[in-house]
């Protein structure tokens, strides 16, 4: 039987880069997870209501309530490196907000660099994965997935 789209986790991926962005998505669908794709992390809190302008008023009960109404997103997968803000800083938006701090972030970069692996764990990413991500990573993000 085939996983109705409502049974299906939704994973927010994002990346600066096309061709990662194409990767990751192909890689999650391929394990029936629904994905949105963006090019920022601008975009990504955009997506998630949470935008800069919005950032002191959103974590009022109406407006956090309407984003679970409409968007539910399970988990958040976000490159390192990208313009503007990085997904270290896009870490630490998603757990400064009280309506989406629960939310998994997992990291992925294609420099291996300790100390920056090290922070963004700290900070509260469920996973770092080196890119190119392979399909043993996605495998890691089920049981993120199910707390």
């Amino acid at each position: 039987m085939a996983i109705t789209s409502d049974a299906q986790f939704h994973v927010l991926a994002v990346d600066d880069s096309l061709i990662d962005r194409m990767l990751i998505e192909r890689l999650l669908k391929t394990s029936s997870f629904h994905v949105t794709a963006v090019d920022s992390a601008t975009k990504a809190l955009k997506f998630l209501g949470l935008v800069e302008d919005d950032l002191r008023t959103f974590d009022t009960p109406s407006v956090a309530s309407k984003f679970h109404q409409d968007i539910e997103v399970n988990l958040i997968i976000t490159d390192y490196c990208m313009p503007g803000m990085t997904g270290y800083d896009l870490l630490r938006k998603i757990k400064e907000s009280k309506s989406l701090k629960d939310i998994p972030v997992v990291i992925m970069s294609s420099e291996n660099v300790p100390s920056r692996i090290n922070r963004c764990l700290e900070e509260g990413a469920e996973e770092f994965f080196l890119k190119p991500v392979q399909q043993s990573d996605v495998n890691k993000l089920k049981p993120h997935l199910l707390k």
